[in-house]
């Protein structure tokens, strides 16, 4: 059964790329937890727009060679994962990947991404990963379905969405 996690600070949205050449998702970004230490990474719900076990998708990148994990890399660093099975068997090389992903749209902004300051949000949770150490500024990550409390920054949200997401990606994920 999926946790629900709930905070307020600011969230990232930002198109994401997640099947060649035309298959986009919206994802939000946020931390929370003492000092902002647990990152946040969720698919925004957009209509006509498949839902990604987000996961699946770093797994599908081969974080690994990039950052080790449990079967292969330059090394084990450590990690926990809870509710899944990561491709690495702890999931840390796909979680790593995964606030990455996050961490570099609030870094350097791409086009049709927002940043929303002080707002509310709710994440339907599928994934917690405990790092073992700080890779991104973060040492936990949050991954799952994220949510606005407000509905007038979803309508805001979906806007967006309806301007940056091209047509082509609704037909599901990439077999």
């Amino acid at each position: 059964m999926a946790r629900t996690l709930t905070g307020r600070g600011r969230v990232t949205v930002f198109p994401f790329l997640y099947g060649w050449p035309d298959r986009y998702a919206l994802l939000g970004y946020t931390a929370t937890g003492r000092y902002g230490t647990t990152a946040v990474v969720g698919q925004i719900p957009v209509p006509g727009v498949s839902d990604l076990s987000l996961m699946d998708v770093a797994e599908r990148h081969e974080p690994a060679r990039l950052y080790g994990g449990e079967d292969g890399g330059d090394g084990d660093y450590g990690g926990n994962a809870e509710d899944g099975d990561g491709g690495d068997g702890d999931g840390y090389a796909a979680a790593c990947w995964l606030i990455c992903a996050g961490w570099s749209a609030r870094s350097v902004p791409k086009p049709g991404a927002l940043d929303l300051p002080g707002v509310s949000w709710t994440l339907e949770t599928d994934r917690t990963t405990e790092l073992g150490r700080i890779m991104y500024g973060h040492d936990r990550l949050h991954a799952g379905r994220l949510t606005f409390d407000d509905p007038r920054v979803t309508a805001r949200v979906l806007d967006q969405a309806a301007s940056v997401l091209p047509d082509a990606h609704s037909d599901g994920p990439p077999a």
